[in-house]
């Protein structure tokens, strides 16, 4: 056992999550065993072990579709604000055991301790918002032109959803999905990252005990383990009609086309590369602030992670010496530390990537202006930890056009009016996030309107990363175009169905046609 799981608990956060074995599989929700390979999860922080899960078979995943479609005959009958109560239970155990989650986050995904008890803060937060949302799946009243009728519209439960998750965000995605899901009448199965199993089995094991403690079935939440070739047992199975899947576009377009094949639907997150643009009426402290977190948060992790630093050549300088400056005070080390700001990549796959990036914008004419590189020596045993790296580059370099999952930010530099920015901005496929930073009024209502950004967010004086749950989440073009969490995202996961009621004793028929027997 490493100096850090001892000093920072982990073996104890581990037991209370219910997770206390090397060899620990999950298959359904109540941790049955399956016949697999093994898949080991080591830590990021320190190179170390942690622990096994054992990867879903072909008769393991249809032993657990079979527990799902039973459950759901079930689950779907119970009343929206039972569901919620269900959903509530589950917030509350999350409020028990944030603490040991959210580390579990840190050590097996490599965020700051900060952060992971961030993202099981918004868990709590979807709970908390699904519950009310329960007692307000509105449908629609319409009048219709026959005399004597009635009309409107319902929604109802899809079925088995299935939920393909990403390492970066290892329990939230999946409880914005799945807590919509259930209080629809839905039940769950997830496929949590290969290189973070172990939060799947934890966050499993909270959910079994509370839908255990209210004597409903096990299948209302299932999880499955392994890689693409597990996931590809959920795409293309036509008993699932839903796919919520978070990744890579790459990825992403496999899903869509492998559902799409089969009719299905998909709900995508995928990838972003995403910008800030800066303007002369921009508060340099505020921009500095958004841009060095938006960059470095999560080592650059995220897919709403800022990549792009697009700044008016009037301030181009000052805002570069700013941003460099800032970097020079970053802490890199141990994410359960809280003196540090900056923790490891996730693999050292991922270092690999970083390391071409950087090579390829010096290849292309960009120069490096805060220079990244591996970090090694004591501390940095599991060679996953990178330096953020600042280049100045143009905004047609390849490098640029792509995201690389890294603490890489590129500075761009803007002339003339504040649609040339937005240009820039617009310029890449992906359109996740997106942000400006001024006080004119003109300008920012500008970025807000049809001619402006072309992402699904848009933020005005606050940075790309970071979403309340309220909202929907999600962007266009290869992003995807699928929302999740907040607003009406909620519909997705359930199927609308138009009713007609005829309460006279004759029947018209429609647009006034006469068929009389």
């Amino acid at each position: 056992m490493s100096n850090i799981t001892t000093a920072f608990g982990i073996s104890e956060a581990l037991e209370k999550l219910g997770i206390t074995a090397v060899n620990k599989g999950t298959s359904t929700g109540q941790n049955k065993f399956g016949f697999g390979e093994k898949i080991d999860s080591y830590s990021p922080v320190d190179g170390n072990l942690i622990g096994q899960v054992t990867t879903t078979t072909a008769k393991d995943y249809n032993e657990v579709m079979q527990t799902a479609t039973t459950a759901f005959k079930l689950w779907r009958k119970k009343p929206a604000p039972l569901r919620g109560e269900i959903v509530r239970q589950f917030g509350d155990k999350l409020r028990e055991l944030k603490e040991p989650l959210g580390k579990l986050v840190s050590y097996e995904m490599g965020k700051s301790y900060q952060e992971g008890l961030g993202e099981v803060q918004e868990m709590i937060d979807i709970c908390d918002f699904a519950v009310g949302l329960s007692r307000q799946l509105h449908g629609f009243t319409m009048h219709s032109e026959r005399p004597g009728h009635r009309m409107y519209e319902q929604y109802h439960p899809l079925g088995v959803v299935g939920i393909i998750s990403a390492f970066n965000f290892p329990v939230a995605v999946w409880a914005w999905n799945t807590a919509l899901a259930w209080i629809c009448g839905d039940v769950c199965v997830w496929k949590p990252s290969e290189k973070t199993p172990l939060c799947g089995i934890a966050c499993q094991n909270i959910i079994a005990s509370v839908l255990k403690q209210n004597n409903l079935p096990e299948g209302i939440s299932c999880l499955i383990n392994g890689n693409y070739k597990v996931g590809e047992l959920l795409t293309t199975d036509s008993r699932i009609p839903l796919i919520s899947a978070t990744g890579s576009t790459r990825m992403g377009k496999i899903v869509a086309q492998t559902v799409a094949a089969r009719l299905g639907n998909s709900l995508l997150e995928l990838g972003g590369n995403n910008a800030i643009i800066v303007t002369p009426d921009a508060d340099i402290k505020m921009t500095v602030i958004g841009a060095v977190f938006g960059a470095v948060g999560t080592a650059g992790q995220r897919c709403t992670s800022t990549r792009r630093l697009i700044i008016h050549e009037s301030i181009y300088n000052k805002v570069k010496d700013a941003v460099v400056a800032a970097y020079g005070q970053l802490r890199i080390g141990n994410p359960l530390d809280e003196n540090n700001h900056v923790g490891p990549l996730i693999d050292t796959e991922a270092v690999k990537m970083y390391k071409r990036a950087l090579e390829k914008v010096v290849e292309e004419g960009g120069v490096i202006i805060a220079k990244g590189g591996e970090l090694e020596g004591v501390g940095y045993e599991s060679g996953c930890y990178v330096k953020p790296a600042i280049a100045e580059a143009k905004p047609d370099y390849k490098i640029v056009q792509q995201e690389t999952f890294a603490p890489i930010l590129y500075l761009l530099k803007y002339t003339g009016s504040v649609e040339n920015a937005i240009d820039i901005q617009n310029s890449v496929a992906q359109g996740l996030s997106s942000a400006i930073m001024t006080n004119n009024l003109r300008e920012a209502e500008l970025f807000l309107s049809v001619a402006g950004s072309d992402c699904g967010i848009a933020n005005v004086n606050i940075g790309t990363s970071g979403a309340e749950i309220g909202g929907a989440f999600g962007g266009e073009k290869e992003t995807g175009g699928g929302r999740e969490s907040g607003s009406d995202a909620w519909k997705v996961y359930m199927r609308r169905q138009t009713n007609t009621i005829n309460y006279t004793t004759e029947l018209p028929l429609a647009q006034g046609i006469k068929f009389d027997l």
